[in-house]
């Protein structure tokens, strides 16, 4: 499968830091019926020195004609990771938008050890096939 190498975006927040890089694959789109479909991997840091979880997840993907679409549900990949400080958790998911080109951003809900809950943010980054324009 061929993979071609898109956008990315990094923040940080409360020192979690949130990556992500997200590509085209081009063998599982069918422009011809209007599905183009991305994958994105998710890096997420604990930079900051209290013990984290991630409790949920909010996604606003935005197709390219405007259209919105929001994602909101427990944890990412049917888990919900406890990051010490200095650890890390990543993750790869898809995403299939009925144009050539999007965005993605959202946050994820952290909740410390002594229960204080945060929205760590998941800066925009770009889904786009190679060589389109909206």
């Amino acid at each position: 499968m061929t993979m071609i190498p898109s956008t990315d975006s990094e923040t940080v927040t409360n020192g979690l830091r949130v990556t992500v890089t997200s590509e085209y694959l081009p063998e599982e789109s069918t422009p011809s019926i209007q599905r183009y479909v991305f994958i994105y991997t998710v890096r997420i840091a604990n930079e900051g020195t209290e013990v984290v979880q991630l409790r949920t997840r909010h996604w606003v993907i935005t197709h390219g004609d405007g259209a919105v679409e929001e994602v909101r549900g427990p944890g990412v990949v049917g888990e919900e990771p406890r990051l010490p400080p200095g650890h890390g958790f990543q993750y790869t998911s898809g995403c299939v938008l009925r144009t050539p080109r999007g965005t993605m951003h959202g946050s994820y809900q952290m909740e410390t050890e002594g229960g204080a809950m945060f929205d760590a943010e998941i800066a925009s980054f770009a889904l786009e096939m190679p060589y389109s324009l909206n």
